[in-house]
């Protein structure tokens, strides 16, 4: 446990990044105190984006073991350390390696799109990786050329993607545990609360959730959607870390997290202490084979392409 404050942390931190050529990229989902110290704060894509073009010989990744993963599958020749190993993902948990080795054998002529929410071992086996800014572009492509598909491993982006575009695909019964859980009388009684206030929501959620919001949108896109807003109060259907860049940039507008509930314990594990000790001692470097790396990066290469 350190004795220094905050401030003390930032100047130390400050000094080692110069010193050891190091960047700090953090999600919008980890607490302030690491989101205001971040080079790059950001969602899955834009940080994978930030990972593919730095030219850092340390990245230090504030955010959960996959999207570590996924800086280190971009920058196979940098440090890639993640301030907390343990920091993991409950949806990306749900597809195994085993399981999706097996469907990819069994439909070869299947596109699997994987969402970014999934091991660098179970990336291996897609055609193209996903988040939540471009799912539904690069869904629809595949779907204008007739593709059968997979999309996994959350249901609930799925079944959204299918309900816009009016196709059909296979889907793996994956879902965030935090996002699953909102149900549509969570909206009801936050919009009787707050009746002048605008609801918006992310597509990890059900659809009948879905079906009551005012926007839906990645992490991204909600923070792009209540800036440019003329509404002044919005109730927030996703992650309660990104009401913290929300009032950043709209100090004179009020935000209501829709339930206490969407507070995701993983992505809460990082401290401002854990980044402190990390980048000190650059500890917790993420490591994956090459032969892993070398078929997992094709379906990220893939996503970035479509997202030039």
């Amino acid at each position: 446990m350190t004795t220094l404050t905050k401030e003390q942390m930032y100047d130390d931190i400050r000094r080692w990044k110069k010193e050891k050529n190091a960047v700090i990229l953090a999600h919008y989902y980890q607490v302030g105190d690491i989101q205001d110290i971040a080079d790059y704060v950001g969602d899955s894509l834009a940080l994978a984006q930030k990972a593919s073009q730095t030219d850092a010989d340390i990245i230090v990744f504030c955010g959960v073991h996959f999207m570590a993963e996924t800086a280190k599958l971009l920058s196979p020749q940098k440090k890639v350390l993640l301030p907390v190993m343990e920091a993991g993902c409950f949806m990306a948990n749900m597809m195994d390696e085993a399981a999706i080795k097996k469907y990819r054998e069994e439909n070869p002529d299947t596109v699997i799109l994987m969402y970014v929410n999934s091991t660098a071992n179970c990336k291996q086996y897609a055609d193209v990786c996903v988040t939540s800014s471009n799912a539904l572009k690069i869904i629809d492509y595949y779907a204008k050329q007739g593709k059968k598909m997979l999309y996994g491993p959350d249901k609930n982006l799925g079944n959204y993607a299918m309900h816009k575009s009016n196709i059909k695909m296979d889907l793996w019964h994956g879902f965030c545990g935090i996002h699953n859980g909102l149900k549509p009388s969570d909206v009801e009684v936050a919009k009787k609360k707050y009746p002048n206030a605008l609801f918006v929501a992310h597509p990890e959620c059900n659809l009948d959730v879905l079906a009551l919001a005012d926007y839906v949108g990645s992490t991204k896109q909600l923070i792009e959607y209540v800036t440019a807003s003329d509404a002044k109060e919005f109730i927030i259907g996703t992650e309660v870390g990104v009401i913290h860049e929300m009032e950043k940039r709209n100090p004179g507008k009020k935000f209501y997290i829709l339930s206490d509930r969407l507070k995701c314990f993983e992505m809460k594990l990082t401290r401002l202490e854990d980044l402190y000790n990390c980048l000190k001692d650059e500890t917790n470097e993420i490591e994956i084979s090459k032969e892993v790396s070398e078929k997992a990066v094709k379906c990220v290469n893939k996503m970035l392409e479509f997202s030039k």
